[in-house]
């Protein structure tokens, strides 16, 4: 990993994370021989898309990120690792999403750890708060779909 010691070099990595998430949603939407499955992995990928744009405006300084308390159901503890294929169904979907957003989530706070400087550190716990939103909307999903 490159060092990481301004918040542009933080702001670049995590765009470049974003960016890597809706390459992979892309190509699994690509892959999925369910077409309503592949639509929503490209929505996904969208999503993502978005937060890319999302983050390219607080480097450039337009957009400022909050730090909002996300709660977590702990359901990504209970789930087991997921591969994407293309029989995937939307549950097995949901699982890989939850799991790949509790490992966004877990990097960024680890990182957070890892440096000094306060506006590093909060850098990094508001991307962390951002994944977990996402890990949150997932766990609901989730849930939805769990009889």
């Amino acid at each position: 990993m490159n060092k990481l010691s301004t918040v542009d070099d933080v702001l670049d990595f995590a765009i470049g994370g974003e960016s890597k998430a809706s390459e992979l949603y892309t190509e699994m939407a690509a892959m999925a021989e369910n077409p309503w499955i592949s639509k929503t992995l490209e929505g996904m990928a969208q999503e993502e898309l978005q937060h890319e744009k999302k983050l390219k405006a607080v480097r450039a300084r337009k957009l400022t990120l909050n730090r909002d308390q996300v709660g977590d159901l702990g359901i990504a503890d209970t789930l087991e690792k997921t591969e994407p294929h293309a029989k995937m169904n939307y549950r097995e979907l949901v699982a890989y999403a939850i799991k790949k957003e509790g490992v966004s989530q877990g990097l960024y706070s680890r990182m957070a750890m890892i440096f000094d400087e306060p506006e590093l550190r909060d850098m990094f716990l508001k991307l962390a708060e951002e994944e977990a939103d996402h890990k949150r909307t997932f766990e609901i999903q989730y849930e939805s779909l769990t009889p």
